[in-house]
């Protein structure tokens, strides 16, 4: 039963993760080149940046989680087990999202004091 559950829960995971990252990648796009006042060459790279760093931390969550898994014994149980360990993830996706617009927040306020301090 183990095997099916952390192969759902990879899957379901990964699906989640992939669609996610790409539309944040698409979207966030542009307010990343607003708040770096139309720098689209260091907008792109650090979206790209975004990106892989939002991969590598969720997908390698994702991995981490199956270590804790106890034997599961019953359709119900793997049922349970899949769905409250997907629902972690997606938690921890919204934090991570947070976290990036926060950061991306205080790095475009920098970067206008600065703007405004030069002119």
């Amino acid at each position: 039963m183990n095997t099916l559950a952390y192969f759902l829960y990879i899957l379901f995971t990964w699906l989640i993760t992939v669609h996610v990252g790409l539309r944040f990648y698409r979207n966030g796009f542009p307010f990343i080149v607003r708040l770096l006042q139309g720098d689209e060459q260091l907008s792109r790279m650090i979206n790209r940046l975004l990106l892989v760093g939002y991969y590598l931390l969720n997908l390698g969550y994702v991995l981490l989680m199956l270590r804790g898994w106890e034997t599961i014994h019953s359709l119900e149980q793997m049922l349970a087990t899949v769905l409250v360990m997907t629902g972690r993830i997606m938690l921890v996706l919204s934090f991570i999202h947070y976290i990036n617009m926060a950061m991306l927040a205080w790095l475009g306020s920098r970067i206008k004091k600065i703007h405004h301090v030069k002119k």
